[in-house]
């Protein structure tokens, strides 16, 4: 028998890629955490100084939007960027790695004294495909990211936990937690409700008031990578890196109870 050529040349490009996306992921999780870090520095500066709440969430998104771009220009300099902070260079639609960043999730919960249900999203488009990402939760001290290795999730409980939002609670998502007789979580940031999947806290995150690239892009590269379903509402693909960053849907959740939902929510 003949040994295969582990030098050949679609092995190796594939293994330099996969070093590579790994490379990029390390990159996003070291710069989502260090801009969260700014972030709960400026609040418990501000909080202290009896700032108002208004002002401490526009300085912050200002704040972690000039850091990331800054970062990331420094040590990608050839790549793009789209940030919810900053203003749309269409350019991105003909480059090869767009950076998708959302300087501050949360800003609600950020302004908040304690709460810990926001986050900061880092995520790289490569040709067209989400290839990696990281989600900073720094009120919890953690980041997840598509270069770590993240914890089995636990055995699926009896009753499906569906994490939904304090404010917002679209009739097709109500309708789904209905069909399942799912328990309700509420939580914050749409970050914050993808990473309760991840870690296993809830078994469905699924949204359809409408979203932006920067509100899923990063969770969904996480997510992904921690082996649970991502999709549109309908079973479609989610696409990133497009003209209108608009995104109308999403669906983070357990593999096992994909059918379920898509099922409910796809009527």
């Amino acid at each position: 028998m003949t040994n295969p050529d582990v030098s050949s040349p679609p092995l190796a490009e594939s293994i330099r890629d996969a070093r590579r996306r790994a490379a990029d992921g390390r990159a996003a999780a070291d710069i989502a955490t260090a801009a969260g870090a700014l972030l709960l520095a400026h609040r418990t500066g501000q909080e202290r100084a009896g700032a108002d709440p208004s002002d401490v969430r526009k300085a912050g998104d200002r704040l972690s939007h000039e850091f990331l771009v800054a970062a990331l220009g420094e040590r990608f300099p050839g790549d793009a960027v789209l940030s919810e902070e900053g203003a749309d260079d269409h350019a991105r639609l003909t480059a090869d790695r767009v950076w998708i960043v959302d300087p501050l999730d949360g800003t609600r919960e950020f302004g908040e004294p304690g709460r810990s249900d926001w986050a900061v999203h880092v995520a790289l488009v490569e040709a067209g495909r989400l290839v990696a990402g990281a989600v900073a939760m720094p009120g919890l001290g953690v980041t997840f990211s598509t270069a770590d290795a993240i914890a089995p999730l636990p055995a699926a409980p009896a009753v499906p936990r569906v994490v939904v939002s304090r404010t917002r609670r679209p009739v097709p998502v109500t309708a789904m937690a209905e069909a399942l007789g799912a328990e309700l979580i509420e939580m914050g940031s749409a970050g914050a409700k993808a990473m309760a999947v991840v870690r296993g806290e809830a078994d469905i995150y699924a949204h359809s008031g409408g979203q932006y690239e920067w509100d899923s892009a990063a969770p969904v590269a996480v997510a992904r990578a921690a082996g649970l379903h991502v999709s549109r509402i309908d079973g479609s693909e989610l696409h990133y890196n497009q003209a209108n960053p608009w995104l109308p849907d999403l669906l983070i959740c357990r593999p096992e109870l994909t059918d379920r939902a898509l099922g409910v929510l796809g009527r």
